[in-house]
């Protein structure tokens, strides 16, 4: 190194210097304290996650907490009627989560969901077709998969704007939802009451619940089976030399899962009734959870949901990359629609039936509201389930919140949820902004 200056001593064009000043610190970091130091350089570079919709979430709950009537609002009854309010959101915001990652919106889901809701409602009906449950939610869901793979196709072969065809595909719909309602004797609301089993079995997606012991069961088996996926994933990496986080911050994820589960369970088990008894895991929560588990395996540990997210970063790199655009983009839209049959058939066991008086469009547009204030970027390429989840549950607890305050008016929860959408987005537009000049500067 003679003769060379002192400024000069560091070749960072040498590996591997130069591997470290490109890499993102999180990649590197092998420590807990490397990781804290690296998510702490990614929130001041704008690149906040979830946290903000986190951060909104125990706002949310010490204001209601403190101002409700007698402080009821974390009390168990109202936290399980809090997460019966956010089912159909969270789930209608991780469909739309497919399109907006894919960099698309999808304006039919709420309308697309009605319809398959509808078929299986009429088909439960013991008075008319009298079918058996499971294949009456099976025709339900393939008949919205259907509706989003035919939307897909002409939004990608045909090269018609998403926002364009999904509104036609929002009115169509509309028109064939209605008049399924009108088949058999129903005048337009096919209700779920009866003593047919399969009646039971829709009805109780929302109302029914699972035996206190069973719940506790099934958490142990659910925290234990994913401790032991993240245990092992981990391990096997940082045995193969790849990027993993330590050991450490592994155990941390896994506590953390377990004392939500321990929560989320424990409060269900509390007897909820003012007469007699009323405890247990509502069924709609694992509904959820299983929903979450499949679509975060799906886009997260497969080549399609890498796929789509290289899509939604930018389509022309994809596309020069080998990807088969059209046909990823058109199994989205149907991923979209399958998931929207699930939430508006939540929705329907909520309802006690099927009703004319449906808001698909409102519930489009908290679809949308939910997954961008959990995180999802409206400019595609990033985005999660656990996005829309997080983002649905904020949107129930205003409306919650709202209700106990004897605020039950629309107006409000318009402009309460309009202003929280409006931060998400402002906070989703100053990250990227942070994340562009970032590059910038290390270019």
């Amino acid at each position: 190194m003679a003769g060379v200056a002192p400024d000069q001593a560091t070749d960072l064009t040498a590996a591997p210097e130069a591997a470290e000043a490109e890499l993102p610190p999180g990649l590197v970091a092998q420590t807990l304290g490397e990781y804290v130091r690296a998510y702490v350089a990614r929130i001041g570079a704008g690149e906040s996650g979830v946290l903000p919709v986190i951060a909104a979430m125990f706002a949310i709950m010490l204001v209601f907490t403190v101002i409700s009537p007698n402080h009821v609002f974390l009390s168990p009854g109202n936290l399980v009627n809090l997460f019966q309010q956010a089912a159909v959101f969270m789930v209608l915001a991780m469909a739309e989560g497919f399109a907006l990652v894919l960099g698309e919106i999808d304006l039919s889901v709420g309308f697309v969901g009605a319809v398959g809701a509808a078929i299986t409602v009429q088909l439960v009906q013991p008075l008319t077709t009298n079918w058996h449950w499971v294949p009456a939610v099976l025709a339900g869901l393939l008949a919205c998969t259907v509706f989003g793979l035919i939307q897909g196709t002409i939004i990608t072969r045909l090269r018609v704007p998403s926002f364009i065809v999904t509104l036609a595909g929002f009115l169509i719909a509309n028109g064939i939802f209605l008049k399924i309602l009108l088949l058999g004797p129903f005048s337009g609301y096919p209700n779920l009451a009866g003593e047919s089993d399969s009646l039971h079995v829709i009805y109780n997606l929302m109302w029914g619940t699972i035996d206190p012991v069973v719940s506790w069961i099934a958490a142990a088996v659910v925290v234990g089976g994913l401790g032991l996926v993240i245990w092992l994933s981990d391990s096997r990496r940082r045995k193969s030399g790849l990027v993993a986080p330590p050991a450490s911050l592994s155990l941390i994820k896994i506590g953390l899962i377990a004392v939500v589960a321990i929560v989320v369970v424990g409060i269900s088990n509390t007897n909820r009734a003012n007469l007699g008894t009323l405890e247990g895991v509502p069924w709609m929560i694992p509904i959820v959870l299983a929903v979450l588990g499949a679509w975060t395996v799906l886009l997260q540990r497969t080549k399609y949901g890498r796929y789509v997210y290289a899509i939604g970063g930018n389509p022309e790199a994809a596309r020069r990359a080998g990807i088969n655009v059209a046909l990823v983009r058109t199994v989205g839209f149907g991923l979209c629609s399958f998931t929207a049959g699930i939430a508006i058939l939540l929705y329907a066991s909520l309802l006690g039936g099927m009703s004319n008086n449906l808001q698909g469009g409102q519930y489009v547009l908290y679809a949308v509201a939910a997954a961008v204030i959990g995180g999802t970027s409206l400019f595609g390429g990033r985005g999660k389930p656990l996005h829309g989840v997080l983002g649905g549950l904020v949107i129930a607890a205003i409306y919650n919140g709202l209700y106990l305050q004897g605020i039950s008016s629309v107006e409000w929860q318009y402009i309460v949820t309009g202003l929280v959408l409006l931060a998400a987005v402002v906070i989703d537009a100053v990250s990227r902004r942070g994340a562009a000049s970032g590059s910038v500067t290390r270019a």
